[in-house]
């Protein structure tokens, strides 16, 4: 049964810092591209950031130089370090695992909130 956990989100204020953690289980987790991707309501879920099994990442525009995401393939583990956070990265953040089109997962998601 595969599972991805989140954790870290959250209230935070303009310009502060979050760092979201998704641990996963039931998959051979090295080979899978790990991903964030966001959800407001009303629009599309939209990548944020995904790391690749050998390491190299990609960001969508808005987060570079902001976010950093980072993977421990010993542990199972992708985070996502978000820092000088703007109102606009509110939403709901959720961890994909991807393989293949068969090989497709997601998280539950957590809430990130950025209000003053």
């Amino acid at each position: 049964q595969v599972q991805l956990v989140e954790s870290g989100g959250g209230l935070v204020q303009p310009g502060g810092s979050l760092r979201l953690s998704c641990t996963a289980s039931g998959i051979i987790f090295r080979i899978y591209v790990m991903g964030w991707y966001r959800q407001v309501p009303g629009k599309q879920r939209e990548l944020v950031a995904r790391i690749f099994p050998g390491g190299n990442a990609e960001y969508e525009d808005s987060v570079k130089g902001r976010f950093t995401i980072s993977r421990d393939n010993a542990r199972n583990t992708v985070d996502l370090e978000m820092n000088s956070l703007k109102i606009e990265d509110t939403g709901a953040y959720y961890c994909n695992a991807y393989a293949s089109s068969t090989a497709d997962f997601w998280g539950q998601g957590t809430q990130v909130t950025v209000s003053s």
